[in-house]
């Protein structure tokens, strides 16, 4: 049971992170936007894009027979679904949020 608790706890930090990233402060212009803030999102896609790949791996090494650690498998898979769809809901806000400000008139 800790193991799930465990993994539980890390996803919420990961998607308190997400959601710190999509609320922003202040919106500030582009020459004193933080240089960084694209590449926090890139690290969060790169984080899940191997969380993707570890969890495929797993299930391949249970599908060949080389590992019989199914639910660490099924685990990992779980993790990377959810890792998933948080990027996604972040995305769809940061998107929206864009669409907004385009919006908005002058």
């Amino acid at each position: 049971m800790s193991s799930i608790t465990q993994v539980q706890q890390e996803l919420l930090g990961r998607m308190q992170q997400l959601q710190g990233v999509a609320s922003g402060a202040a919106i500030k212009p582009a020459d004193q936007a933080a240089p960084d803030a694209g590449g926090l999102f890139m690290a969060a896609m790169r984080s899940v894009d191997a969380q993707q790949h570890q969890a495929g791996a797993a299930m391949a090494a249970v599908d060949s027979g080389k590992s019989d650690d199914l639910v660490g498998a099924m685990i990992d898979s779980q993790k990377a679904s959810v890792s998933f769809s948080a990027l996604l809901q972040v995305r769809n806000k940061l998107t929206t949020a864009f669409d907004d400000v385009m919006r908005t008139p002058l």
